[in-house]
């Protein structure tokens, strides 16, 4: 038994190739796209429940796209929530001492 290797002609280099740029078509993105203009729309139209619902349906679309980013996002969720939290206690350390002082003030006034 012996292997010959074949070689393809001039014209027949096209035949049984697939279109490269047809791989690259990325539907998804092009459907979230699509879903989310339409919300745009529909809200703007007063049609709000419908619009809220399409726009729900582009941006699960948009994020099944995005999978990579929303990922990343996921892991630095536990940072961000942690610097949220350190702000509102901050944040909350402020208005007590604002009130702290209102009441001192308060009572130097009612004198």
């Amino acid at each position: 038994m012996v292997v010959v290797p074949l070689t393809r002609g001039e014209y027949e280099a096209g035949v049984g190739t697939r279109d490269d740029r047809a791989e690259d078509t990325n539907w998804i993105r092009y459907a979230a796209a699509g879903t989310l203009a339409a919300s745009g729309v529909l809200l703007v139209t007063g049609q709000r429940r419908l619009g809220l619902v399409t726009a729900l349906s582009g941006a699960a679309l948009a994020l099944i796209d995005q999978q990579d980013a929303v990922r990343k996002c996921w892991d630095k969720l536990p940072e961000f929530l942690e610097d949220l939290q350190g702000l509102l206690s901050k944040t909350q350390a402020a208005v007590e001492d604002v009130s702290s002082q209102s009441q001192k003030l308060r009572q130097v006034l009612s004198r």
